[in-house]
């Protein structure tokens, strides 16, 4: 084994042609076949459609010396990665549903062949394990994986809106039951080590030293009872699906009510906007009434279907975008090191951002508020995040304990003189942010950034009085910070490059997707929702029931519907935002005069347990006395349609002023803002995708018609008219 691990002799002689090779075969002093896994010029190991010829040349030698061999070890070379999952770019190229579904019966025959090896085949995991290379590790007799906390297994196919075409939905029930893999499939949802071992997916979970030892012992031990095979084919694995599991799934009737309640369940979720979900239930479903081969056969089909979709395109389209940004700096500047953040405000906004300058960047982080209690709130907020994770075995007791060591906090500047980054999170207040510009310029090292999180107050106000503007930087988390995925980076027109790249290199380290925005009233995501937010308004002054307005926009995509997002976002932030709008941007801008008849009442939303709806822990219910307060009857005039047009509409307007004015720098920018900022419907792709689907001389039309019926307020833009006159789209 020793020759082929430790990349001794051997290996060193493999030709310059080999080492180009993304599988290499090497048959050790015991017999033993070692598949190694190593995609040249990439970090990561994905699966592509070029691979297939040399797995045949792979099987071909398999078959030349089949044998001698005990059996096989497949494994990876990178040292932080089994197989990321399949080359999401071999979609794209698909330009009909033949060639996709041709793709997948490629994959198909060749993990098969993998699966029909006539001795013990394992596959040995270290580091992400996904998509495609779960369903090879599936296609092998024997799993065993480290127990790094890099390893994760999981099918997150449904994420790009498909399903797993290579075996996945009919390799991993026939494992580990129905009810699991339905979990896994439908969500995908990653498993860690640990966990993946308890419900059967890997067959052991062991430190990462000795994974090809264990590998090895699997080979050596199951080869010595006659491998396990008979005639070439292997024989199912046994279950690991539990007894009741068993009795439910493996009769008819049993069957039909998980997959029934399972459709409700998701298209409570989905709402019919993901057709991946209900593929998925069909296939699986089809595959056990069937049999594994008219399965795989039917998994194709679907499979090829889902490719075409507008949805799986919109959402691999994310996929990329995504993937682009995280080669980026921001500007062109090289980031520099940050070793030690530094919290203003103790707050729910600071403790989410202490909590992910933690957890997810590794760094200690030191918290200042005017307050003791305001510093405690802070670490016991961390704590109770932390608690959660050992509570569901994600850390220890001491990783717990480590976690919170790295937070320390008090009512002064103790030891900001060596720290790299200030977040700021007080109240939105210029004079207040002013004199903490000052204190940290007084009290910390003169290349220390100082990064406010103001949601409204321009940047360069912030910083006109700042000995060194150039350090000063917008960073906008929003609420939770520990949950939403977006950061806008907002430089003024003196921050410096480098002050720009590193706090994107620092947003990245937190687990958070940046977008530098230009320093205008309401940046982008507050700019282009406050639209969206004020025509809700004025429909449930038109008497459309709230809880009609909200069913609405979920039924087109949106997460929350408007009238619950203003509860959570608070009607008091709301109340601040909408007038600076107005005042920098201009009247579109004015929304109905609701906002201090609630605020008068009490209502700030969820914070105050009450707004449009009251709240008890985390139920809620429209409270009906909202309506006498604003002196409204309730009732539907409009359709679910028109509503949700109404509110959209406004918004891809002010979105279009925002690439047009310089606010954001590409409509991709555009489209992750809107997405991971307030949830603009993923399978949309975004508000310009959204927009070059339907049209933009389509638009028009439609913004025309509803101005005629509703107000000047949905003209569509210049943007959009000479886009339309010119026959434009924004993406090329």
């Amino acid at each position: 084994m020793s020759t082929v691990i430790d990349s001794s002799t051997e290996n060193n002689s493999t030709t310059a042609a080999q080492a180009e090779k993304a599988f290499s075969l090497t048959i050790d002093e015991q017999n033993l076949a070692w598949l190694a896994i190593d995609v040249p010029n990439e970090k990561m190991n994905t699966l592509q459609a070029a691979f297939a010829e040399e797995m045949k040349a792979v099987f071909e030698q398999l078959k030349d010396k089949q044998s001698s061999i005990k059996g096989l070890i497949v494994h990876s070379l990178k040292p932080d990665n089994f197989i990321a999952g399949a080359d999401v770019r071999m979609l794209d190229a698909c330009q009909t549903v033949d060639e996709a579904e041709s793709l997948a019966r490629q994959g198909q025959d060749m993990f098969q062949t993998l699966s029909d090896l006539p001795y013990p085949v394992v596959a040995a995991i270290h580091g992400p394990c996904l998509g495609g290379g779960l369903e090879l590790a599936l296609a092998c007799d024997y799993r065993v994986c480290s127990d790094s906390d890099k390893t994760r297994l999981g099918l997150p196919e449904v994420q790009l809106g498909l399903l797993p075409g290579s075996g996945g939905t009919q390799r991993l029930p026939r494992l580990i039951g129905l009810l699991p893999s339905l979990d896994l499939i439908l969500t995908g949802k990653q498993l860690r080590a640990k966990k993946a071992k308890k419900l059967g997916v890997v067959d052991a979970c062991v430190p990462q030293t000795i994974l090809l030892n264990v590998a090895k012992d699997f080979v050596e031990k199951h080869a010595s009872k006659g491998s396990g095979k008979k005639g070439g084919k292997r024989i199912a694995s046994k279950s690991k699906a539990s007894t009741k599991e068993k009795m439910i799934s493996r009769n008819g009737l049993g069957r039909k009510v998980i997959f029934e309640q399972a459709a409700k369940k998701t298209n409570k979720k989905t709402r019919g906007n993901y057709p991946a979900t209900d593929a998925i239930l069909d296939v699986i479903r089809y595959g056990l009434e069937n049999g594994f081969e008219k399965g795989l056969q039917y998994e194709a089909k679907r499979f090829s279907e889902l490719v075409m979709t507008t949805e799986s395109k919109a959402l691999r389209s994310i996929f990329f975008a995504t993937t682009e940004m995280k080669k980026e700096n921001g500007a062109d500047a090289k980031p520099a090191p940050v070793q030690k953040v530094g919290v203003l405000g103790g707050g729910l906004m600071g403790a989410g951002i202490s909590h992910v300058s933690v957890a997810k960047a590794k760094m200690p982080v030191r918290i200042k508020d005017v307050s003791n209690d305001g510093v405690l709130n802070a670490l016991n907020y961390n704590f109770k995040l932390f608690d959660k994770q050992r509570k569901r075995r994600i850390i220890s007791k001491s990783g717990l304990e480590a976690n919170m060591l790295q937070l320390s906090g008090g009512i002064d500047f103790t030891n900001f003189n060596h720290i790299d980054v200030v977040i700021e999170a007080v109240f939105e207040d210029l004079d207040l942010k002013q004199s903490m510009v000052a204190d940290i310029e007084s009290n910390a090292k003169p290349s220390t950034i100082f990064a406010t999180n103001t949601s409204s107050l321009p940047i360069h106000k912030i910083a006109e009085k700042a000995a060194r503007p150039e350090n000063v930087v917008g960073l906008h988390y929003f609420s939770p910070a520990e949950k939403m995925p977006l950061v806008e980076v907002i430089p003024h027109e003196t921050t410096s490059d480098g002050t720009i790249s590193t706090v994107v290199a620092l947003a990245k380290k937190q687990g958070k997707t940046p977008i530098v925005v230009k320093d205008t009233a309401g940046f982008y995501v507050n700019r282009i929702l406050a639209p969206y937010m004020n025509e809700a308004a004025h429909l449930l002054l038109a008497n459309e029931p709230i809880e009609k307005l909200d069913s609405a926009l979920l039924d087109f995509g949106f997460p929350v519907g408007p009238i619950t997002l203003l509860d959570e976002v608070g009607v008091d932030i709301g109340a601040k935002i909408i007038p600076i709008l107005v005042n920098e941007l201009g009247e579109r801008f004015q929304g109905p005069d609701v906002f201090d008849v609630l605020l008068n009442d009490g209502r700030k939303g969820r914070k105050s347990g009450k707004g449009f709806y009251t709240y008890k822990g985390k139920d809620k219910e429209v409270d009906k006395s909202v309506y006498k307060l604003l002196k409204l009857q309730p009732e539907p005039k409009l359709s679910d349609n028109d509503i949700s047009l109404r509110c959209v509409l406004p918004m891809l307007n002010e979105a279009v002023r925002c690439l047009d004015e310089g606010i954001i720098r590409s409509p991709r920018d555009g489209d992750i803002g809107a997405i991971f900022g307030i949830g603009f419907p993923p399978f949309l792709g975004g508000p310009f995708r959204y927009m070059d689907q339907v049209g933009i001389e389509s638009l028009v039309e439609m913004m025309n018609d509803f101005a005629k019926k509703y107000g000047d307020r949905f003209a569509p833009c210049d943007g959009l008219l000479t886009r339309a006159g010119l026959g434009e789209t924004f993406y090329k």
